[in-house]
Formats: C-alpha cells, structure tokens, sequence
C-alpha cells in the first residue's frame, strides 16, 4: 500500500530551534540575496525574466522562515513606488500561498486554552480550515446553541518564534548601524519597535476582539457594512470565536456579477466606508486586502480581520470640507497643513520635497485612477530629496498609503475606469446633508463660493505652464540638463574600458593564486582557482568585444 509522505517542516515550524540556528538561517537568506543582487548588477544581467526569477526566490524564503517575514513582505507588496513590478507581483502571492498547520496541532492549542475538550465550546468543528494567515487559521464551529461561527485560531509557538526573531533582529539592526553609517539618519530603533509592537498586538486576540467591537459599533448605524459579533465566552489570548458571516471575496468579479450585485456600488461602498473610518472615526482597517472583505448576496460589506487597525486624529465635519474642496482645487499648502494635523506628516525645516509630493499626487491623481507606477517619473528627484533633507512618514501614512492603493487595487480589479472621486461622491453627500442640519452651513456655502471663483479664475494652459516655470525657479527646484552625444559616448566607452581593466586584473590575480597553490601542500585548492580565473576571462572577452563593437559604432555615428 502506497503511503504519501508528510510535507517537510519549514525551518521556522522546528520545534527545537535555537537563536543561534535563526541568526544562522536569517543571515544566509539575507546574504544569499544581497550576493545575487550584486553579482546581477555586476554581470549587466538585469533582465525581467532574471529580476522575476530573484523575486520568486525571495518569496520561497520569506515563507520558510515564517510568519514574521511573511508579515514584512506583505507590507512591502504595496510599494510600487520602491520595488521593481516583479517584485510586487511576486510578493502579492504571499496572500495565498501561507501553508496551513495540521488541524490536530489546531484543535491541540485549543484544547490547552480551554483546558478540556474542544467539544466542550463547539457542538461541530470543521477540520478543514475555510482561510489561513501567515499568523493564524480560521476554521468554522457550530455552538451548543446552533448558531454558526468562524473559530481563529493561532499558529502554535508564534510568540517564542518572534521572541528569537525580535532578538536577531535587534542584533542585525545594531551591526547595519556600525557597518553602514549613512542609515543613521533614519530611526531604524523606532521603526523596529513599532513592527514587533504591531505584530504582538496582532496576536493577542482579546486585544482584535476589542477592535472588532469598536469597529462594529462604529457602523451600527449603517445597514449596507456588516461587522461579526465576538463570542466572548469563547475568545481567550490565542482564540478568537467570532459571528460566522459567508460572502463573495470582494475582488471575485465574475461571481459578484453572476450573483447580480452592481459593481459600481460595491466600489462605492468600500471607498466610502473607508473615507468614513478614516475621517469621521480616526479608527480604520490597515490592511484592507481581498482576504479581510467580502460581499454578502444581498450587496452588503462585510469586513472580517481586526488585527491591524490603527488610529489618527479624527477632523471636524468643516475641516472635511474644507480639504474636500482644497484637493478639488489642486490647493497644495491647505491639504498640507491637514495632513500635519493629523499627524500624517512630521513638520520639517524644509518643507519641499513634501511639498512637492502633496502637489504631485494631487497633479496625478485627482481625476484619474491611481497609477502608482506613475511614481517611477519622479523617483530620481525623489531620491535626490530624502539624500538632501530626509524627512520621516509617521506609522499611521504608511498605513493609510498601503490602504488607499490596496483599495485602489481592488477597485481597479473589479472596474478598470473608476474614478475615486467620484467613487467618494455618496460620502460628501452624506457629510454635506449632516452639515446642513447643523450650524455650519456657513463653512459650506464659503467653500462652494471659493470653488466656483477658482474655476472662474482659471488661467490659459499658456499661462498654467508660465506660472509653473516661475514657482519652480523660486523654489530652487528647476533643474537644466545639458546633454552633450560626443561625452555621453566617451563616458560609456571608459566606462566598458574600466569593467575589461577589472576583469584582466581579477584574470591575472585568479591565475597568479592557482600558480602558487599548485607549488603548495594545498595544490587540490588550485584547481578551483584555474576555474575561477577561466570565468573572469570570459567576462573579459565579452567586455573587450563589446568595447571594439562600441568604438565602431561610436566612429560611424561621429562621420
């Protein structure tokens, strides 16, 4: 009889697993990428296909050494603005490709937090997970009474796992310090106590309970967001019981049109609900991917995943207003001066380059579908400006940004063309009737005014384009590029000259040392040598031939 063998633990799933082994496991993935990266850029192999291979071994390590680096490439699937489109798309699989743990080991940690049977709490449990984390599983329960609930339950030795990695960490951060001086401008001891802040948060399901309630309460007023109840006789540290609500993943357009739901309104209900959690309850969902909403038959939005919330200053309904009209307006310093007050941007000396970003996204992306791959047309300046005068997002922009786009990515899922403006719409309407019924009515028809005066006072595209050229001239920020062909082609030529002088210089040493080894007791050792010095020269030869091909090129472009 043919028996199939039990999958291989991943390293991080070892139940003997000493910091040093960590370091050890941590230190190589980090080095073995940090080699290949710098071997790519040496060898010019840079290609898609090459980049697409290096991102999809990332991913292969992420997952082997668990969940806290499943967590960090998570976050960092959303920056399109620092990691090449390969890399994104490599580390958006990180979503669906958690593997689960044995439902044995599951029901065995229940068990040890209810300090009996599991069918002491559930009448029924599904041994089949319905979803899985990179920090736990949801399974689905029947209670005692008959109602239906969703059981989360968390990855057994989570938390002794990232105690050794909150360890190795602290000491890789520590030695990045010593070794590399220029990171010192950046808080790296505030960025790493606020991740293993969040990420102990996040396992302490008492703690997402209490977010689940305040989220719920949040919206009880509003019939088309639907939150699950918690089971608190059922929840301890490491369980969480929760209502059970089934719905259509939220970016599964094919069944929510089969189903006959409006997509448009559905888009309008996430952008909504989420402007709503932002400004009006400063208490939002930080990680609103496809696996933390869905959307009942009857076009309802459910949310499900409490862990990550976060906080910010909740403004005024006249404040709302007012920055509502200032986007519509393109006006840079009002927006500014909003998102300084709540805490969404650190005042610096230099205010510029946040300045410049602010009016930038505002350029981009008032009337038209975010594009984040449209940050790539400043990437440079912006570079040359964190070089210059660096200047720190709080916690709670990062989180909001990787919000908005990951919204954004939805929505563009399910509709190619929205617009979020006008996805926004029914939110300013409700805020507008709420305005009306109160006392600052005046506030409203002041900035209807404003607006109607600056669509009025709208210079010529002539004019646009003279008034920008003055602001950037005053501002230091205009920069004038003199290209010269007979340089460029120089510089290119030295360039390939300097790579064949390295490469001979990497010959001859390679070769020199196998000579040596060879009249030495460790002659097997020159073997290896001869190997490495015949790799250099046929770098050598590439490089030389494609020194002659470029001076012959470059002469018949000078006839």
């Amino acid at each position: 009889m043919l028996t199939t063998a039990a999958p291989k633990p991943l390293r991080w799933q070892r139940a003997k697993y000493s910091p040093l082994a960590r370091q050890m496991d941590i230190f190589g993935s980090a080095t073995k990428l940090a080699f290949d990266l710098w071997w790519d850029k040496l060898t010019g192999n840079n290609s898609p296909k090459q980049r697409n291979r290096r991102a999809q071994w990332l991913v292969n390590s992420l997952l082997d050494n668990g969940p806290t680096f499943i967590k960090l490439g998570q976050a960092l699937s959303t920056r399109a603005d620092l990691l090449p489109l390969e890399y994104i798309q490599a580390l958006g699989q990180l979503q669906d490709r958690v593997p689960a743990c044995e439902a044995q080991e599951a029901i065995a940690l229940i068990e040890a937090e209810i300090g009996g049977s599991i069918y002491s709490w559930y009448r029924d449990f599904d041994h089949s997970p319905l979803a899985c984390a990179s920090l736990g599983q949801v399974h689905k329960a029947r209670l005692h009474t008959g109602e239906e609930v969703v059981v989360k339950i968390q990855r057994p030795g989570l938390e002794g796992l990232f105690n050794l990695d909150f360890e190795v960490l602290h000491r890789l951060m520590r030695w990045a310090k010593r070794l590399l001086p220029g990171i010192k401008k950046y808080d790296l001891e505030a960025i790493y106590q606020q991740f293993f802040e969040l990420l102990y948060q996040e396992i302490d399901y008492i703690h997402e309970g209490k977010n689940a309630e305040r989220f719920r309460q949040n919206f009880s007023g509003y019939s088309q967001v639907i939150v699950p109840a918690v089971y608190w006789q059922y929840t301890t540290k490491k369980v969480l019981t929760l209502e059970y609500l089934p719905g259509i993943k939220i970016d599964d357009r094919q069944t929510l049109e089969a189903a006959g739901l409006n997509i448009k309104n559905i888009i309008q209900l996430g952008i909504c609900s989420y402007l709503k959690q932002l400004l009006q309850d400063g208490f939002f969902q930080s990680d609103p991917h496809p696996g933390n909403m869905a959307v009942s038959r009857e076009g309802k939005l459910i949310f499900y995943d409490f862990g990550t919330m976060a906080e910010v200053k909740s403004i005024a309904k006249e404040q709302m207003v007012k920055t509502f009209f200032a986007v519509q307006r393109k006006d840079t310093d009002e927006v500014l001066k909003t998102l300084i007050y709540m805490g969404l941007i650190e005042p610096v000396a230099d205010m510029r380059p946040v300045r410049r970003l602010v009016a930038f996204i505002l350029e981009q992306f008032r009337d038209k579908p975010i594009d984040v791959r449209a940050f790539e047309q400043m990437s440079s300046e912006i570079y040359e400006l964190f070089k210059q005068q660096p200047f720190r997002l709080p916690a709670q922009m990062t989180f909001i940004l990787k919000s908005l786009t990951t919204l954004d990515g939805i929505a563009r899922t399910l509709d190619p063309q929205y617009n979020l403006l006008a996805a926004s719409q029914p939110f300013v309407k409700s805020l507008t009737v709420s305005l009306a019924r109160g006392n600052v009515v005046g506030e409203l028809a002041r900035q209807v005014r404003n607006f109607v005066k600056y669509q009025w006072q709208q210079p010529s595209p002539t004019e646009k384009l003279i008034r920008h050229l003055e602001e950037r001239i005053e501002q230091g920020e205009l920069q004038l590029r003199v290209r010269s062909l007979e340089s460029e082609l120089a510089l290119q030529r030295i360039n390939l000259g300097i790579k064949s002088l390295i490469y001979a210089c990497l010959t001859g040493f390679t070769l020199l040392s196998g000579t040596v080894l060879l009249l030495s007791p460790y002659s097997s050792w020159a073997v290896a040598a001869f190997g490495l010095s015949g790799l250099w020269v046929l770098f050598l030869l590439r490089s030389l031939i494609n020194l002659g091909v470029r001076e012959r090129v470059d002469k018949l472009v000078g006839k």
